[in-house]
Formats: structure tokens, C-alpha cells, sequence
């Protein structure tokens, strides 16, 4: 679920991005392919928190 910003845009949401997945590490269970990292909180959260950025790498899985 994404989250509104100011402006009325959405925050990317990991669930929805082509290089987020699932590590089945439990100390780092989430990774993101494009920036290379794993970590136990979703990627995009990690980024903000370290960035003050949104993901810029965010890419829309391509829907069935």
C-alpha cells in the first residue's frame, strides 16, 4: 500500500517494484536487486530513512 506525499503523489511501494524480493534471511528479509541491499525493513523505508529521498529506482512490476 503507498503511501500519499505532499502533493498528493504516492511513495513507491516495494511490494509493487521489480526489484524488490524476499530473502528468507530472517535478519534481513527484504532485499532490493537495483540498489544491491538486504534488510529487515522494506527497502524504500531504509532509503528515506537514509536519504531523505524517495526510491528513485522504483519500477512498477508488469501486471498479468
Amino acid at each position: 500500500m503507498s503511501q500519499p506525499r505532499q502533493g498528493g503523489h504516492q511513495r513507491p511501494n516495494c511490494l509493487h517494484c521489480r526489484h524488490f524480493y524476499v530473502t528468507h534471511q530472517p535478519s534481513h528479509p527484504y532485499g532490493c536487486r537495483a540498489m544491491g541491499f538486504k534488510s529487515p525493513q522494506i527497502p524504500a523505508v531504509v532509503v528515506r530513512m537514509n536519504s531523505g529521498l524517495e526510491c528513485q529506482l522504483f519500477h512498477a512490476k508488469e501486471k498479468d
